[in-house]
């Protein structure tokens, strides 16, 4: 099986709707982004991250009702799939074997 490979942005928005667990649209996303980094992100940047995550089947998303607070749209939900989560699981496991491999008197 191939290694995933995720852009540092596209694990931050995958994460993030994770962590939104079904309520993971836009503008949530891109609030959670900038809440949990303090990072200013552009909504189309989360669209187009979206869309690539969706297409290498990290995710799925499904129209919500329309509602008359935002006048007759609906909002596109995200989740993430079985890959998504395989690929978030192997990206921490990585990471924390290389956090793991620091000796103790290094730089970190």
């Amino acid at each position: 099986m191939n290694r995933p490979y995720l852009g540092e942005f596209e694990e931050l928005v995958l994460l993030t709707v994770a962590m939104l667990n079904g309520q993971a649209y836009g503008v949530a996303i891109l609030e959670g982004i900038e809440k949990q980094t303090g990072r200013t992100v552009s909504l189309s940047a989360i669209h187009a991250t979206l869309q690539r995550l969706e297409e290498k089947g990290y995710l799925k998303s499904q129209m919500g009702g329309a509602t008359a607070e935002r006048g007759g749209r609906r909002k596109r939900f995200f989740s993430v799939t079985v890959g998504g989560s395989r690929a978030l699981q192997e990206i921490h496991t990585t990471r924390n074997h290389l956090w793991n491999q620091i000796p103790k008197t290094g730089v970190v």
